[in-house]
């Protein structure tokens, strides 16, 4: 058999702090590696299969696209795209009218940011700190983390970062030349920090006031993560560009920018290969509509609950802080993290750090009971 670490560890460029696990195979929240060992999957590939590995729907609809048109250009209509495009607005907020499809959630931002100029006149933006946005050039601008930075400098200009949270702070950044805002509903890479409602409202409030753009970032938290399809609706606001990715495919690399009639773009001010291609747009819908007949949503509701109320009777002693919304799950330790995580591989487990104290878990919403829990009785063990 081939080593398949090493060739890796040949031939990739390494940028990825990997974990010593060639994984092969997954069904549901479950994953296999090359030797045959079983994990539960508490990361979903950072809430990317909310809807399982290896979804029955998704993988028919992928194979059957395959076979009938893989590519087609943006300058053609496509059936594979009308239909998914209806799909998707019918789940979207109903102030968010057309889209801009992408391949992933960093070219969604990108497009938000251009949008945001092009429709304002305007060239800054506000941020927040402990954000994270991608890591092209544009979204590495509102990404908050200097060791992501360090080395690309200069990067696009007019981008300040504010606490999270904090609407005095944020006001007090605006002036003439604001083109948008961008938020995450929850900061996911940041360590699960919640959005208070009332912020997000003033926030909506400042930006009708002044004529900036809202932009809200959905990348991670969308798709019935937090309990709600899209968690802006927690927050009982309206954006003006929502971004989205991740889950929205079944895993199939894709993503989105849901505009409201604000936003208008002439034709050849921006583009993309592949954004939008059958095959994405197949697995799209198929994903979309596994949700919606599954009632993922809910079912991340209940889910969440049920993990937060059987975390906090414990005795956890190494636990500072637990934060969770939906099935998105922030265990704020005492010490580093990392350890933990090492611990938890062990016990065949998968979890992920969001910074250097903060224990993250994004499972599969269709995780089943007896899985959460055994991860809770592992957790009890461990940071007791």
């Amino acid at each position: 058999m081939k080593d398949f670490k090493e060739l890796i560890q040949r031939y990739e460029v390494d940028v990825y702090p990997r974990r010593d696990v060639v994984l092969v195979k997954g069904k549901g929240a479950r994953l296999w590696d090359n030797e045959g060992n079983e994990y539960i999957d508490m990361a979903a590939g950072i809430s990317v299969a909310n809807i399982g590995h290896a979804n029955e729907n998704v993988a028919k609809a992928l194979a059957e696209q395959a076979s009938t048109l893989l590519s087609c250009p943006n300058t053609f209509y496509n059936d594979k795209k009308a239909l998914f495009l209806e799909k998707l607005f019918e789940v979207a907020p109903k102030n968010l009218t057309h889209a801009f499809l992408t391949n992933s959630g960093t070219e969604a931002i990108e497009a938000a940011l251009k949008f945001a100029r092009l429709n304002s006149g305007k060239t800054k933006f506000i941020a927040t700190m402990k954000a994270f946005h991608g890591r092209t050039m544009g979204a590495l601008s509102a990404t908050y983390k200097k060791e992501y930075k360090e080395g690309f400098e200069p990067l696009v200009q007019g981008f300040t970062h504010v606490p999270f949270n904090n609407f005095e702070k944020l006001a007090a950044e605006v002036d003439n030349d604001t083109a948008a805002i961008i938020l995450e509903p929850v900061q996911g890479e940041g360590g699960i920090n919640i959005g208070q409602q009332e912020y997000f409202k003033k926030v909506r409030a400042l930006c009708d006031e002044k004529n900036i753009l809202l932009i809200i970032d959905e990348i991670q938290t969308g798709f019935c993560r937090t309990g709600k399809m899209f968690a802006i609706e927690h927050m009982g606001i309206e954006a003006d560009m929502m971004t989205v990715a991740k889950s929205i495919a079944g895993g199939f690399p894709m993503g989105a920018i849901l505009c409201s009639d604000k936003i208008k773009v002439d034709k050849n001010k921006h583009g993309s290969t592949f954004g939008g291609n059958p095959l994405a747009c197949a697995a799209g819908f198929a994903s979309i509509d596994f949700m919606v007949q599954n009632k993922l949503w809910q079912q991340a509701e209940e889910k969440g609950k049920y993990f937060k109320e059987k975390l906090e009777k414990l005795s956890l002693a190494k636990v500072r802080e637990i934060r969770i919304i939906g099935l998105m799950i922030g265990i704020e330790l005492k010490d580093k993290v990392q350890p933990v995580l090492q611990e938890l591989l062990a016990k065949k487990i998968i979890a992920l750090p969001a910074g250097t104290t903060v224990l993250r878990m994004l499972p599969p919403i269709v995780i089943s009971y007896e899985d959460l829990d055994t991860v809770i009785d592992v957790l009890a063990e461990l940071l007791k």
